[in-house]
């Protein structure tokens, strides 16, 4: 993963893209605030707006949404533990779920270990459910 580089000076986009059909995404989306420092946060559902420019994106980067949200943030996309461990970078003290988030997964290491088992209740919860994958990389 690269090294982020939190410009304050500069305001610029975070764009978090996540599955809108699970509950435990939505959940982040809704609570997850950046700091203001940094701009503007930008949540997209990967379902609802797959022809989106940043989708495209995803997609010719070869990022599979099924195995784990995107961050995008300084012209770089972070998927899965990483985007974990950079949401934890970015965001506010602001809420519980934001402090709890940040004292988790500002550790990459911790992040790593964790998003295996998000993503395995993710994937629970969408097979209880009887949601489809995404398949955003499928027909390229």
């Amino acid at each position: 993963m690269n090294k982020i580089s939190i410009k304050p000076d500069k305001k610029e986009f975070v764009w978090f893209i996540y599955d809108g059909q699970c509950p435990i995404c939505v959940s982040t989306a809704r609570a997850y605030k950046i700091k203001e420092t940094l701009g503007k946060l930008n949540i997209l559902d990967a379902r609802k707006e797959k022809n989106h420019e940043i989708m495209r994106e995803i997609n010719s980067l070869g990022l599979n949404i099924d195995e784990g949200m995107v961050i995008k943030f300084q012209n770089t996309h972070f998927a899965g533990a990483d985007a974990l461990h950079v949401m934890a970078l970015l965001g506010t003290n602001s809420t519980l779920f934001n402090r709890v988030n940040s004292y988790i997964f500002k550790s990459k290491l911790l992040s790593k270990i964790c998003y295996p088992f998000f993503k395995a209740a993710r994937n629970f919860i969408l097979f209880c459910k009887g949601v489809k994958k995404i398949d955003n990389l499928k027909n390229l």
